[in-house]
């Protein structure tokens, strides 16, 4: 299994982040100076793929101006020899093709994967959610690739999660595999904590096969009245061998306004041009 493509679902509305996402995209929002959809595009890039296709909504079309040439930016800033700037806006232009779908109403998330299928192709492929950020080593998309490559399998992103906040995602029925390593049985969405199969989660990175476009077009709405992508990937994993990778790695959800912050400060103190004064700032903020 190869995989080459990734598929970025960045056509939600945004609705936890309001108002901060009422104009702006919720995946335009930054994680310091980076904004989300540029983190996970990186995070794409470092793992080796070749191809993103960005799914949004109509209008909403920041996320995909943000890797667009900046001309008139880039010239002011060679002109001024602002050369630290210049390189950093040049950065924006990413290292991989980038392909817009659009999802015309906003009808779950199985449904806006199901519109990157003609871009995508009869290939294997990658869903990233860039409400999840990673901060891991290797890349946690990586990480889901080599267990596909290696099983010949799709495999999906998990994190134990705890019991009042299981409600909150997809939870997988499982047994153990291998090291970190779990064959999928069954999975269901945001489930009642007593009804749970599992505490593990299903986070916001995925390597699927494209049968998965089949069960999606085939579906039916499930939870919220959505087309869910757990309800195929439950329907995927009675077809064929899929497992779920226990990953390595900080994850922080953007979607979530603590998560937002927690990640300001965690990537924050990686930036060692303000870790420093970060730390010292938040010291003084503990200490009164």
């Amino acid at each position: 299994m190869k995989v080459r493509k990734a598929v970025i679902v960045a056509a939600g509305l945004g609705t936890r982040m309001l108002p901060a996402s009422k104009v702006i995209p919720k995946e335009i929002l930054p994680v310091v100076d980076r904004p989300a959809i540029q983190v996970v595009v990186e995070e794409a890039v470092a793992s080796g793929i070749e191809e993103v296709v960005i799914v949004v909504a109509p209008g909403r079309t920041l996320v995909l101006d943000h890797f667009e040439p900046a001309v008139e930016l880039e010239r002011h800033l060679e002109e001024r020899g602002k050369y630290d700037l210049l390189a950093m806006v040049r950065a924006t232009n990413p290292a991989v093709r980038i392909t817009p779908a659009t999802q015309e109403r906003p009808l779950g998330l199985g449904h806006a994967v199901l519109q990157a299928r003609a871009a995508v192709g009869d290939e294997p492929f990658a869903v990233i959610l860039p409400d999840d950020i990673f901060d891991a080593d290797p890349p946690c998309l990586r990480q889901l690739i080599a267990v596909a490559e290696e099983r010949d399998a799709p495999v999906v992103a998990l994190m134990r999660v705890a019991h009042a906040d299981i409600s909150k995602y997809g939870i997988v029925e499982a047994t153990t595999a291998g090291e970190r390593l779990y064959r999928l049985h069954g999975m269901v969405e945001k489930p009642e904590p007593a009804k749970a199969p599992s505490n593990f989660a299903i986070m916001g990175r995925y390597v699927l096969t494209p049968e998965v476009f089949e069960l999606l077009a085939a579906g039916k709405p499930g939870a919220g009245g959505e087309l869910q992508l757990t309800d195929a990937l439950r329907a995927l994993s009675q077809r064929r061998a899929m497992y779920g990778y226990e990953v390595i790695g900080t994850r922080y959800d953007l979607g979530d306004r603590f998560g937002f912050l927690a990640a300001q400060v965690g990537f924050g103190l990686k930036r060692p041009e303000v870790a420093d004064r970060l730390r010292a700032y938040l010291r003084s903020v503990v200490s009164t």
